[in-house]
C-alpha cells in the first residue's frame, strides 16, 4: 500500500515540475518574441534612418582639389554613413529618365549642379541635428544650396517615437502578466509541500534551509523551461531568416546575444524571485492556516 501511495506521490510530483516547465517555457517563449521585436524594430527604424540623404550642392568654380578635399572631410564626419557623389551630367541623365525626355535640347545648357548626397547614420536624422548640419555647411565656401526632405524627417522621427512608445506599453505589460503566470505555476508547486514546509520548521530547521532546495529547485526547472523556450525561438529565428533574409536575423549577434541573455536571466530571477516569497509566506502561516 504504501508502494502504490509513494508511485502515486512521485508521478504527481513529476507532474508538477512538467506543468511548472511548460507554463515557464511557454510564457518566455512570448516574451522572446516580443523581445525579438523590440529589438529588430529599432534595426528597421535605423535602417530606414539610414535611408534618408542630405544633399550639398557644390559651386560651378569649385575646383577638383577642393571637391575632393571636401569628400575626404565629409567621410571623417561624426554623422556620415556614407556619401555619394553625383556629377551635374548624370544628374541630367537621371533627372531625363525620370521625366521620360531630354531636357538639355530645349535649355541648351545644364542648369544643375554637382551634388554630394550624405547619408546619415541612424542617432544623427532628427529634424534638430539635420537642421545643424545645413546651417553649418550653408556657411561653407564650397557649397551653393543644402537640400533634404524636411516633411519627411519630420514625420519619420514622430512616427518612429510614437511606435516605440507603445511597443514600451504592450511589453511592459506582456512582462507583467509573463511574471504573474510564472509565479502562479511555481506558487501552485510550492503550495502542495506547505505541510513539509511547516514540518520542517517545527522540528527546528532554519528558514534559510528550508528554502533553499525549493529555490535551487525552481532555478532548474526555470533554466530547463528557458532552453526549451530558446529552442523554440530559434526556430522561428531560423524561418524568419528564411523567408526574410532583409532582416538579417542569424548574423544579428548582437541582438541574438540580448535575447538569450534575456531569456535565461528572466527564468533566473523570476524563480528565484517567486520561490523565495512563495516559501517565506507559508512559513509565516501559523500551522491551523495552512488548511485554506
Amino acid at each position: 500500500m504504501s508502494s502504490k501511495f509513494d508511485s502515486y506521490q512521485k508521478r504527481r510530483l513529476h507532474s508538477s515540475y512538467f506543468s511548472v516547465v511548460i507554463s515557464i517555457a511557454l510564457v518566455l517563449f512570448m516574451v522572446g518574441i516580443l523581445g525579438l521585436v523590440l529589438l529588430k524594430s529599432t534595426f528597421i527604424a535605423n535602417r530606414v534612418k539610414e535611408k534618408v540623404a542630405i544633399t550639398l550642392f557644390l559651386k560651378d568654380a569649385i575646383s577638383t582639389k577642393n571637391r575632393e578635399d571636401l569628400k575626404a572631410s565629409l567621410k571623417k564626419e561624426a554623422f556620415t554613413k556614407k556619401i555619394i557623389y553625383i556629377s551635374k551630367t548624370r544628374a541630367a541623365k537621371i533627372y531625363s529618365k525620370e521625366i521620360g525626355e531630354d531636357f538639355l535640347k530645349f535649355l541648351g545648357t545644364n542648369p544643375l549642379k554637382n551634388g554630394i548626397d550624405i547619408y546619415l547614420k541612424a542617432d544623427f536624422v532628427t529634424p534638430e541635428i539635420m537642421q545643424d548640419i545645413e546651417t553649418r555647411f550653408l556657411k561653407n565656401a564650397f557649397v551653393a544650396d543644402v537640400s533634404y526632405d524636411k516633411p519627411l524627417i519630420n514625420i519619420l522621427t514622430k512616427n518612429i517615437k510614437r511606435i516605440s512608445f507603445w511597443l514600451l506599453v504592450v511589453s511592459s505589460f506582456l512582462s507583467l502578466v509573463a511574471m504573474i503566470l510564472i509565479n502562479s505555476s511555481i506558487r501552485l508547486s510550492i503550495y502542495s509541500k506547505r505541510f513539509n514546509i511547516k514540518t520542517m520548521q517545527m522540528v527546528g530547521a532554519t528558514k534559510s534551509f528550508i528554502r533553499r532546495p525549493f529555490i535551487w529547485q525552481s532555478i532548474k526547472l526555470g533554466t530547463i523551461g528557458a532552453f526549451l523556450a530558446l529552442i523554440a525561438l530559434g526556430i522561428i529565428v531560423f524561418y524568419l531568416d528564411k523567408y526574410a533574409p532583409s532582416l538579417a536575423l542569424i548574423k544579428d549577434y548582437i541582438t541574438l546575444g540580448y535575447l538569450v541573455g534575456g531569456v535565461l536571466i528572466s527564468a533566473f530571477l523570476i524563480s528565484w524571485l517567486s520561490t523565495f516569497f512563495a516559501t517565506q509566506r507559508f512559513l509565516n502561516l501559523q500551522t491551523d492556516e495552512l488548511y485554506y
